[in-house]
C-alpha cells in the first residue's frame, strides 16, 4: 500500500509541502532543488539496510552492494574535489564538524573560528553550540566599515591564542576567503587549517570559486546547498590525518550511516562532474551579482558592498524594518528568504537586522540574469509598502508566472 493509503493526512502534507516549494521564489542560501535521480536514490530500500563500519570492515554481513554504493559515493568525490580521503557518512553538516573536533581536540582545548554574527557557523564556536560550551572558543570578526576579513587581525588573534585549529568557513559572508592566506596564519599559529565549505562546495566542485583542498587539513562539506545533493554530509582530508577522522565518524560520534543518502550523495556527485554543472555553477554566480547589483540601486544596502559567491546580506537599517518582519511580508508575497543577523547588528537574534539570501534554487529553476532583475523589483515593492496588499497580490502574480515558465526540478509536473 502507497502512504495516500496507509497515512493521507501525511501524504497530503507532502503534496502541500511539493506545492509550496514548486510555487514560491525560493531563495535561502543553503536550500536547493536535487534532481529526480537524487529523490529517486533518497527514496530507496536502501532506507532498510543497516551498516555500521566502513567498506570492506562492516560488523554486519549482507553489505555486497553497499560496499559498491560507499566506494563509488568516495571516490567520486575525491575525483571532484582532488581530495587524499573521503567520509561520507556523516549525517549532517553539524555531525561532520563536530567530528572533526573528537578527531583532534579535548575538551577545554582552544580553536579560532568565525564569529557567527559575523558569517560564521553555530558549530564555529557559539556559545549556545556544544562547540562553546566544550571547547576553549575564540572569534574573528569582520572589520568595521567595511566588513572584511582583515588577514592581519585574524594572525594576531592566532598568535595570541596558539588555537589547535582554525576553522575557515561560514554561513552568510558574501565574499571568498583567501585560504593560502589562512594557511601561512596556521603554520604560523602551529595551528591545524579546517575549511568549512558547506555553503559554497558547489561553487568549488563547478569551477567557480577557488578550492580550499589544497589548503586545508581538513574540509567539511554538508551535500545539499550548493552541490545540489540529499541532506548529508562529507569530510575531506590529508590522507595523514584519515584514520583520526574515520574513527571520529564511527564509532566516535554515530553507528550505521544511512545508506540511500549515500547513494544520492553519489547520484550528486556524477551530476556535480558534468560540464551541464559547470554551466549552472557559473550561473549561480552571475545571478547573484546581478541580484545584489539590482537591489543595491534601489537603496538596500549589502554587506561588504557586494558578493563574489552565491549569496548576500542586506543590512535594512536604511529601509527601516527588521529582518524578521521584512522575511515574514516577502513570504506572503511567494519569495521566501531568511532574516539574518548583520555585522554589529544590534537587534535580537530573533529579529535582527538584516536578511540572507542566495540564488543556488532559482538557478536550478533556469532563471538568469533578466528573472533576478524581476525578483529584486518585488522585493523592493513588498519591503516598501509590506501591508499594502495590491503589491502583495501583484508580488504573487508574478511568483505564479516565473514558477511556471521556469518548473523546479523534481516537481515539472506541478508547474
Amino acid at each position: 500500500m502507497d502512504i495516500n493509503t496507509v497515512d493521507p493526512e501525511i501524504a497530503a502534507l507532502i503534496h502541500d509541502e511539493e506545492k509550496r516549494q514548486a510555487g514560491k521564489i525560493r531563495l535561502i542560501a543553503s536550500e536547493n532543488y536535487v534532481s529526480r535521480a537524487v529523490l529517486q536514490a533518497t527514496g530507496s530500500v536502501l532506507t532498510n539496510k543497516y551498516s555500521e563500519g566502513y567498506a570492506g570492515h562492516r560488523y554486519y554481513e549482507g553489505q555486497q552492494v553497499i560496499d559498491q554504493i560507499e566506494t563509488l559515493a568516495v571516490n567520486r568525490a575525491k575525483t571532484l574535489f582532488g581530495a587524499e580521503h573521503v567520509n561520507v557518512q556523516p549525517y549532517s553538516g553539524s555531525p561532520a564538524n563536530l567530528a572533526v573536533y573528537l578527531a583532534f581536540m579535548k575538551p577545554g582545548d582552544s580553536f579560532l573560528g568565525m564569529a557567527l554574527p559575523h558569517g560564521g557557523h553555530l558549530t564555529h564556536g557559539a556559545k549556545v553550540s556544544i562547540t562553546g560550551k566544550f571547547f576553549d572558543a575564540h572569534a574573528y570578526s569582520l572589520e568595521e566599515g567595511t566588513d572584511i576579513l582583515n588577514y592581519d587581525t585574524i594572525r594576531k588573534i592566532a598568535l595570541e591564542v596558539k588555537p589547535k585549529i582554525i576553522i575557515a568557513g561560514h554561513s552568510a559572508y558574501p565574499r571568498i576567503m583567501d585560504f593560502a592566506k589562512f594557511r601561512e596564519i596556521a603554520d604560523e599559529a602551529g595551528a591545524l587549517l579546517w575549511v568549512d565549505m558547506a555553503h559554497f562546495a558547489g561553487l568549488v566542485a563547478a569551477g567557480v570559486h577557488p578550492s580550499p583542498v589544497p589548503y586545508a587539513d581538513v574540509v567539511t562539506t554538508t551535500t545539499h546547498k550548493s552541490l545540489r545533493g540529499p541532506r548529508g554530509a562529507m569530510i575531506l582530508c590529508k590522507e595523514k590525518y584519515a584514520k583520526a577522522i574515520d574513527k571520529a565518524v564511527f564509532p566516535g560520534l554515530q553507528g550505521g550511516p544511512h545508506d540511500n543518502t549515500t547513494a544520492a550523495i553519489a547520484v550528486a556527485l556524477k551530476e556535480a562532474a558534468s560540464d551541464e554543472f559547470k554551466a549552472y555553477g557559473r550561473q549561480i554566480v552571475a545571478n547573484a551579482k546581478v541580484l545584489g547589483e539590482e537591489l543595491s540601486k534601489r537603496g538596500f544596502q549589502l554587506v561588504t558592498g557586494g558578493t563574489e559567491n552565491h549569496l548576500m546580506l542586506i543590512d535594512l537599517a536604511s529601509k527601516n524594518t527588521g529582518g524578521k518582519a521584512a522575511a515574514k511580508a516577502l513570504d506572503a508575497a511567494g519569495i521566501v528568504l531568511n532574516a539574518n543577523a548583520v555585522p554589529f547588528d544590534t537587534r535580537k537574534p530573533m529579529d535582527p537586522g538584516g536578511i540572507r539570501l542566495g540564488t543556488p534554487a532559482v538557478t536550478s529553476r533556469g532563471m538568469k540574469e533578466q528573472e533576478m532583475k524581476v525578483i529584486a523589483e518585488l522585493i523592493n515593492a513588498v519591503i516598501t509598502a509590506p501591508e499594502d496588499e495590491a503589491v502583495r497580490n501583484a508580488s504573487l502574480a508574478t511568483v505564479d508566472a516565473l514558477c511556471k515558465r521556469f518548473p523546479a526540478p523534481g516537481l515539472e509536473e506541478l508547474a
